[in-house]
């Protein structure tokens, strides 16, 4: 019989995933993570609903009561100094370069599916590693890739996107080829929640800038033509393609279009200024392919938009994206994941926009 190590947060996903696991004759053992570092220098978040939290208790109840339920044994793995060294520390110093980050796709590589599992192996030996992401994986001409789920929707292979052949190989995603709403219906059969439960968690229940742990600069917000059109409290408050905040009368909506550490200045504009036709992507990880033999892939540059068609040309460090069509609001620091169909070709940082 085949081991699985589980992934749980106490969700409806992550309990559902068990329940499938243990359906299919797998022997499974549940593992929750714990990010928040007791002498943290970071503060709470406001919202207690949020991954970075000090209080799991409720969490970890629910987790053992599903357990109980379904006969499995659970175990907790203290991730926190390599979460705040990873992911943390890189969160901070993007928003300092004036960049913005993607800190639940470094954490899903580098913990979630990177430490949190090496450190389960120095305890038992499993054969997989599952969680209740929606996406799947199949192996094609020798390589696994990763492909989009089956609910459109709900679909998560962006945020997972960096994930190495090696954790690919040992990955199990029982939720990839359902709908989220036959999940939901699965777990009240179980019992596991209430039907109807509500469910969200951000990375961070509250401003962003808490994090950055900066006194707080007044600086100038120009528009594109350098025209001053108000103060600011510092650069690090703003990200590129932001609207709303902005507290600026004019005669249309603007939008951050740049954003200038070195000077302590915000450049806004309208729509219009928001849209750019070129990228270049480094730090680049290579999943359903090596190359880009394809003429036109689709290619996502945020987690919640759709993919914009575009020509991608591998360069010596990393690849260059030509849009079809202009694409809003790309921002450097932010992940551009690579499709072919419901196949994750490659995932990269954006470093410039043109």
């Amino acid at each position: 019989m085949k081991k699985v190590l589980v992934g749980m947060s106490g969700g409806i996903d992550s309990s559902v995933a068990a329940a499938l696991l243990k359906e299919q004759g797998y022997e499974v053992e549940g593992v929750t993570m714990l990010i928040w570092k007791k002498d943290s220098k970071y503060p709470e978040p406001v919202s207690p609903n949020s991954c970075y939290n000090p209080d799991k208790t409720k969490d970890l109840e629910k987790i053992e009561q599903v357990c109980s339920a379904l006969k499995i044994k659970h175990r907790v793995i203290d991730c926190s100094d390599l979460y705040e060294a990873k992911v943390l520390e890189n969160f901070r110093a993007e928003y300092i370069s004036a960049r913005t980050p993607n800190p639940c796709i470094w954490c899903n590589t580098l913990i979630k599916f990177g430490y949190l599992v090496d450190k389960a192996r120095e305890e038992t030996d499993f054969d997989y590693f599952a969680t209740g992401h929606y996406a799947r994986i199949a192996k094609r001409n020798g390589r696994f890739c990763l492909l989009k789920a089956v609910d459109q929707k709900k679909d998560q292979s962006y945020f997972l996107s960096r994930l190495s052949q090696d954790q690919l190989s040992h990955i199990l995603f029982p939720l990839g080829e359902y709908r989220k709403d036959d999940i939901r219906k699965i777990d009240v059969s179980y019992g596991f929640h209430e039907e109807g439960e509500r469910e969200s968690q951000d990375f961070y229940g509250g401003d962003y800038s808490d994090l950055i742990g900066l006194e707080n600069k007044k600086g100038s917000i120009v528009f594109t033509d350098g025209r001053v059109l108000a103060e600011h409290d510092g650069y690090w408050h703003y990200t590129i393609g932001q609207r709303k905040g902005l507290k600026i009368a004019y005669s249309e909506p603007l939008y951050v279009v740049d954003i200038d550490s070195v000077t302590n200045t915000v450049v806004v504009g309208t729509v219009e200024n928001t849209f750019k036709s070129r990228a270049e992507v480094r730090n680049v990880n290579y999943v359903s392919s090596l190359d880009f033999d394809e003429d036109v892939y689709s290619v996502k540059i945020r987690s919640a938009s759709a993919g914009i068609d575009a020509h991608v040309e591998k360069t010596d460090d990393g690849f260059f994206l030509t849009f079809l069509s202009p694409a809003k609001a790309l921002t450097p620091g932010q992940s551009a994941v690579v499709y072919s169909g419901d196949a994750v070709i490659a995932s990269g940082i954006i470093e410039k926009a043109y």
